[in-house]
């Protein structure tokens, strides 16, 4: 009796997952309900979706160059002509902040989805297989998370250089422990579930269970996580552009506008005030929708 059950409730899983219509229709009313039920989180993703749009479409938003200069204008103040103003090489400071968005929006969005795909799986991997799995995979986890992660971000920097491609690299490798611990232990709950067991019975292999069974139950968490954590890799490249350590002229970042700006915030405070608002907008943005996410996500939220 108790063998037939296991393989009724498995049958039923499988098929739940191979069609997917489940989980999407449940995904789906989760999120509409977070719109219905959390204006501040619909509004933040208005607000993310105008940003992404103006980097997109910066080259028609704008008839200037991100690098064109013009001397003659420099530090001028907001005007008809600069509805921001120009920076201390003349350029157009709404051009400089709309190239700049897409630096740092792909900053924020690809390391955090590097990070999560690779702490995904070793979160996995650590939590089915234990053992000396879990103990090397941990272990790496708590080296990296010792280290305050700023210093980290510029030890990495200055070990691999500025640029694009090592900032990118360089916040990936910084948050996938966080991730890896939280996957873990979420597989450790689900892997001694009921459907797990039954699964089991009917032969399904390791992989193929969590492929199908351990990671879409994480996706959630996942999801919330990557709207939390695009926010702290923003605020990470602005914070290392600031330094020098990150994105170099002639290309436009939010933090490294703030930068330039620094030494007229006197004559000329648009020059940091302005990225510097466009920063705090964008994380608070990236963090109310993962509050709203989180309340609409969470089975333990769900009843309250």
């Amino acid at each position: 009796m108790r063998m037939n059950r296991q393989r009724e409730l498995a049958d039923q899983h499988l098929r739940r997952l191979e069609d997917g219509e489940g989980m999407v229709n449940s995904f789906r009313a989760d999120f509409f309900r977070m719109f219905r039920a959390n204006r501040l989180a619909a509004f933040s993703l208005l607000l993310i979706l105008l940003m992404i749009l103006g980097a997109a479409l910066a080259p028609v938003l704008t008839p200037y160059a991100y690098d064109d200069m013009d001397l003659q204008r420099r530090l001028s103040p907001p005007s008809a002509e600069h509805l921001l103003g120009t920076d201390e090489g003349g350029r157009d400071i709404l051009t400089r902040l709309l190239y700049g968005a897409r630096v740092s929006l792909m900053i924020g969005v690809v390391p955090t989805v590097l990070s999560i795909l690779i702490g995904a799986l070793l979160g996995m991997l650590a939590g089915w297989y234990g053992g000396i799995t879990d103990t090397v995979i941990m272990r790496l986890a708590d080296i990296v998370l010792a280290f305050p992660s700023m210093l980290l971000a510029m030890l990495m920097m200055f070990a691999l250089g500025d640029g694009i491609i090592n900032v990118v690299l360089t916040l990936a490798m910084m948050n996938w422990a966080s991730v890896a611990r939280i996957v873990r232990a979420e597989t450790l709950r689900l892997k001694n579930a009921e459907y797990i067991d039954a699964a089991r019975t009917i032969g399904v292999s390791g992989p193929v269970m969590l492929l199908r069974h351990i990671l879409p139950n994480c996706l959630p968490t996942l999801i919330v996580l990557f709207t939390l954590n695009v926010p702290t890799a923003i605020l990470t490249e602005s914070s290392l552009s600031f330094l020098g350590l990150g994105i170099q002229a002639p290309d436009a970042s939010w933090g490294l506008m703030v930068n330039a700006g620094k030494n007229f915030l006197f004559n000329a405070p648009w020059l940091s005030v302005i990225p510097g608002l466009t920063i705090m907008v964008a994380v608070l943005a990236f963090n109310f929708l993962g509050d709203g996410l989180r309340d609409a996500l969470d089975p333990h939220l769900k009843d309250r």
